[in-house]
C-alpha cells in the first residue's frame, strides 16, 4: 500500500505519506492552545504529517472567532504543548499560518479590514453574533505591506521556537494572500499588483520571510470556484508560473470539488520538483493510486481525519471509515473534536 510507505521531505523522513490536512475546528476561546488542542493533535500523531489548523500571524489577521494565533508568549506557550506531545508520539507537526486579510469584519479588527484594493470580497464572516458578510476593505498601504511581511516572518520564528518542524502558508480559499493573486480583488498598480509577477510578489515575500526560520510549505487552490474568487483558465495559467517558481520545500494542493483529478494534478507535478501533496475527496485507494502514477508524494486528508483519528491504522487494516458530523466541524468541546465513540466502537465490534 504505496501510502503507508515512507518519503522524504528535503532529509526528513516521513513514516508514511497520509497527511492531516488543516482545519479549522473554532476551539481555541482566547486564541492560546490548551489541553484539547493537545489531545486532538496527539490523537493524530499517527500521520506521516500533521498540519494544523490555520493560526494568525497577528492581531491584524483576524477573522473568525476561537481560532488560535501565534504572535503572543502565551499562543508560542501553548503549542509548545501540542508540539511537545506530538513529538513524544513519534509525530511532525507544522504549523499554517493565516491571515484573511479583506475576509473580515471590524468587530475583529477595530476598525475597517485591509486588503490589496477596496473591492468587497463578498464572503462570508462569522462573528460570535452570527453570520453577515463581508463590507468594503480599505487598500493595504505599502507600509502595510511590508509589516504584514514582517508578521509571516516574525510568526514562523515563534513557530520554530514553539517546537514546530516547519510552517505552511495558507495561500488557498479566499484569503489575503489569494486576494492579492486574484485580478478581480487585486487592482493595484504598484510593485504588488498590476502584473501577474506583481501580484504574486507578496507570496514570494512572505515565504521568503518564512524560510529564513526553517522548513515552508504553500496551499493553493488552483482550482477554487465560488464567487470573485473562481479560479479561470487564464489565472490557472499564472499559478503555472507561480508554481514554477516558488521557492518552498513542499507544494500542497486543494483540488477540484468534483473529486480527485489526477490530469489536474500532473499539471503541477510537472511544475514543481519539491514534495508534492494533494488533497480533496480522496478515500483510501485514489490516494494509493495518485501515488502510484507518480503524480504525488503524499495525500492529506481533512473530514476523514476529524472522525477517525486513527486513520492511518483503519487505512492499514482496511478497517471502516466512520463518517463526520458536519454539527461539530465547527466550535464545541470535546463531542466531535477529541471524542469520536461511535469511530472507535467501529475498531472494537
Amino acid at each position: 500500500m504505496s501510502l503507508l510507505t515512507p518519503a522524504d521531505l528535503d532529509g526528513w523522513r516521513l513514516p508514511n505519506r497520509i497527511v492531516v490536512a488543516p482545519t479549522t475546528r473554532a476551539r481555541v476561546p482566547g486564541g492560546v492552545p490548551g489541553d484539547l488542542q493537545a489531545a486532538y493533535y496527539a490523537q493524530r500523531a499517527g500521520a506521516g504529517l500533521v498540519v494544523t489548523e490555520g493560526a494568525w500571524v497577528s492581531e491584524e489577521a483576524i477573522g473568525f472567532s476561537d481560532v488560535p494565533g501565534v504572535y503572543t508568549e502565551a499562543q508560542v506557550d501553548g503549542w509548545r504543548r501540542v508540539t511537545d506531545v506530538v513529538h513524544a508520539l513519534g509525530g511532525r507537526i507544522v504549523l499554517q499560518l493565516w491571515h484573511t486579510g479583506a475576509v473580515s469584519h471590524p468587530d475583529f479588527r477595530g476598525g475597517r479590514p485591509a486588503g490589496p484594493s477596496a473591492v468587497n470580497p463578498d464572503e462570508p464572516v462569522y462573528l460570535p453574533s452570527g453570520r453577515c458578510r463581508t463590507g468594503t476593505p480599505r487598500e493595504m498601504a505599502v507600509a502595510e505591506i511590508r509589516a504584514t511581511v514582517a508578521d509571516y516572518g516574525t510568526a514562523a520564528e515563534n513557530a520554530r521556537r514553539a517546537g514546530f518542524d516547519g510552517v505552511e502558508i495558507a495561500a488557498n480559499g479566499v484569503y489575503l494572500l489569494a486576494q492579492f493573486l486574484h485580478p478581480r480583488l487585486n487592482h493595484r498598480t504598484d510593485a504588488y499588483g498590476g502584473s501577474p509577477a506583481a501580484r504574486r510578489r507578496l507570496l514570494t515575500e512572505v515565504v521568503e520571510a518564512a524560510a529564513a526560520h526553517g522548513r515552508v510549505g504553500v496551499r493553493l487552490s488552483p482550482w477554487w470556484t465560488g464567487g470573485l474568487f473562481t479560479v479561470d483558465e487564464a489565472l490557472r495559467a499564472e499559478y503555472d508560473e507561480l508554481v514554477a517558481g516558488l521557492a518552498a520545500d513542499y507544494l500542497h494542493l486543494r483540488g477540484p470539488d468534483a473529486g480527485p483529478d489526477f490530469a489536474a494534478f500532473a499539471r503541477y507535478r510537472e511544475l514543481f520538483d519539491g514534495l508534492l501533496i494533494v488533497n480533496n475527496g480522496f478515500d483510501r485507494d485514489t490516494g494509493d493510486a495518485v501515488i502510484d502514477a507518480g503524480l504525488a508524494d503524499a495525500v492529506s486528508y481533512a473530514r476523514h481525519f476529524v472522525a477517525n483519528p486513527d486513520l492511518v491504522t483503519r487505512f492499514a487494516l482496511d478497517l471502516p471509515i466512520a463518517p463526520a458530523d458536519p454539527a461539530t466541524f465547527y466550535g464545541g468541546g470535546a463531542a466531535g473534536y477529541v471524542e469520536q465513540a461511535a469511530a472507535m466502537a467501529v475498531v472494537s465490534q
